[in-house]
């Protein structure tokens, strides 16, 4: 057995952390097209959702590197409950780059759908 099969059957761990790494930053796109988000509440929200567990460590410099794309935009606004946040926001860009994941992410998904319901119904 090659050892990337066998990183890919021997547990799931690695397997979503890669599946979520291609799909994060859209992920996030996602939460901000309804409202502007603080990058602990995009924490929070992806963490509600199974298989979409991260960090701080992971957020920060993905939406620092979506800003520097310009895929989103910020906005400094005081707290109630402590220093200012920084919150992030969507730009025309980052709705674009959205809605072309969105249709890509259905064609991949149903052509992988394709292969694995059909093993399946075997």
């Amino acid at each position: 057995m090659s050892a990337t099969f066998y990183r890919m059957v021997d547990g799931s761990a690695p397997l979503i952390a890669q599946l979520r790494r291609g799909a994060l930053q859209y992920c996030v796109l996602a939460l901000l097209a309804g409202e502007e988000r603080y990058g602990f509440d995009l924490v929070r929200a992806l963490g509600e959702v199974d298989g979409m567990v991260t960090s701080e460590g992971t957020i920060y410099p993905l939406l620092s590197r979506l800003r520097r794309d310009g895929l989103v935009e910020t906005v400094w606004r005081e707290s109630p409950s402590g220093p200012p946040r920084r919150y992030y926001h969507l730009t025309a860009a980052g709705s674009s780059a959205l809605d072309a994941f969105a249709l890509e992410w259905r064609r991949f998904r149903d052509a992988v759908d394709h292969f694995v319901g059909e093993r399946e119904r075997a």
